[in-house]
């Protein structure tokens, strides 16, 4: 991993605090893991059959596909719920309907399109990511819903920490509180009541982005777990057991990527991963080439390369869709785009000529300073 990844950490010996974490993994004993998720997913099944077991919160993609089996295997009545993407693709859709096939009921919340697209607008040009809402939505839709009809618990994926299970294993405190959300779901920066005032937006228009009170969720009692703590977490694997059971996976490696089997459902991702390129100078090929490094999967030397390959190109199209089709969808023009895109690169990251100015290639694509002084 590159030193400009947010709140990455290196030791003395520059070995990443996600190289450390996942070395903790072989220190782990899966198995009392295992019946540790045993026991808190009895604490929370509903013991009369009345209400819901938990709630999953799907996107239709490969974990949350796994999560639903898993969830099914252990004897557990989930609610799967999607917070609607912003753009969804056609196999995004298929692999939501593919859940809903393997024997769940599933609610779908779309939020209002016509605000949903200004603040896609509003959240690119303030903060560079156009899926600020849809990662807003990702948790706070869950949470609502839970809230609303009584559901203790909910069961998310991985845990990006690498920590803990989540506020269900506390022995003290077990409630979901808005801070806890706040800390895991990467909310940082912009507030949704930022929002208030700007394009028209009013309070009625959010209140799907809305968290509950902790009064409220401290009255329900909902709480939640990280599958990833108690069952070893690998996107791969579970991508494996998802295709078994029906997942669609793109016919050729996504853009930007190294796989096929990941971030299929919104076609504005291509832009959300190169404003990450942009920002710091790497995008999601680095982040799973360093995943399959960790697992013995890739040598490093193919590794550079292959990022090398497919990382950091200008979005022209992702998943097939074109740039100025996702534009047109929040009014937004080419040349408006690439300015956007300019105020928000690093610029002691990408060359530049002269007079200051970034230098693109033919394609649009910038080049990274001293790229090939990779070391070793």
């Amino acid at each position: 991993m590159p030193e400009t990844k947010p709140d990455i950490f290196f030791d003395d010996n520059w070995i990443c605090s996600a190289c450390r974490h996942f070395e903790q993994r072989e220190e782990v004993d899966w198995e009392a893991r295992y019946n540790e998720l045993l026991q808190v997913l009895d604490r929370y099944r509903s013991s009369d059959g009345s209400n819901y077991d938990c709630i999953v919160p799907c996107s239709g993609g490969k974990d949350s596909t796994y999560q639903v089996l898993r969830m099914l295997e252990l004897g557990m009545n989930p609610l799967c719920v999607t917070a609607t993407t912003d753009k969804l693709t056609a196999i995004g859709r298929r692999n939501i309907e593919n859940i809903k096939n393997l024997g769940v009921d599933y609610l779908e919340m779309s939020t209002n399109p016509v605000v949903r697209r200004r603040i896609n607008r509003l959240a690119l040009t303030e903060v560079g990511d156009i899926s600020w809402p849809e990662h807003v939505a990702i948790f706070t839709v869950p949470v609502r819903i839970a809230v609303q009809l009584g559901i203790r618990l909910i069961v998310w994926g991985e845990n990006s920490q690498n920590e803990y299970g989540g506020p269900a294993t506390a022995a003290d405190d077990s409630a979901l509180t808005r801070r806890w959300l706040e800390e895991f779901g990467g909310l940082l920066g912009l507030r949704v009541s930022d929002l208030l005032g700007q394009e028209e937006i009013e309070s009625r228009h959010l209140i799907q982005y809305t968290y509950p009170s902790d009064v409220e969720l401290a009255n329900v009692g909902v709480t939640g777990i990280f599958l990833g703590y108690f069952l070893p977490w690998d996107g791969w694997a579970n991508a494996l057991v998802s295709q078994a059971h029906g997942l669609e996976t793109y016919s050729r490696v996504v853009e930007g990527s190294l796989v096929n089997y990941e971030n299929l459902d919104n076609a504005q991702t291509g832009i959300h991963d190169y404003f990450k390129f942009l920002k710091y100078g790497f995008g999601r090929a680095t982040d799973l080439a360093c995943m399959h490094i960790r697992r013995g999967r890739f040598r490093r030397e193919d590794a550079i390369n292959l990022v090398r390959m497919h990382e950091g190109r200008f979005p022209w199209t992702y998943l097939g869709v074109a740039l100025e089709e996702i534009l047109d969808d929040i009014g937004m023009s080419l040349e408006e785009f690439r300015q956007v895109c300019d105020r928000f690169t690093n610029r002691k990251l990408f060359v530049q000529d002269r007079h200051g100015e970034l230098v693109r290639d033919e394609h649009g694509d910038l080049t990274k300073v001293n790229y090939d002084n990779v070391p070793g």
